[in-house]
């Protein structure tokens, strides 16, 4: 049974998802695209997809998910989650 305080906390951690991209180094060569609320394409230099970053809230605060399309099983990977948006876009070079 979820008890009063824990449907908080998660309530809470929900709430502090970004309403913007992230910002980025601009010597990571990346940009983002929106995809969904919390959702966002990374392009390389030349526009190309290279994976998705994900808002991904934790009791804790908001993490980060690198996730990789893999064409062989036509589905998504994740790679990671990172406390820095930076750390996980590095995880998708």
């Amino acid at each position: 049974m979820t008890s009063f305080v824990d449907l908080e906390e998660r309530t809470d951690a929900c709430a502090s998802l970004p309403l913007s991209a992230p910002a980025l180094p601009a010597a990571r060569g990346v940009s983002l695209a929106r995809a969904a609320d919390d959702l966002w394409r990374v392009l390389d230099h030349t526009g190309r997809v290279i994976g998705h970053l994900q808002a991904v809230a934790h009791p804790l605060g908001l993490r980060y998910r690198a996730r990789r399309f893999h064409a062989p099983t036509a589905r998504f990977r994740d790679l990671g989650d990172f406390w820095s948006p930076d750390d996980a876009v590095a995880c998708l070079r």
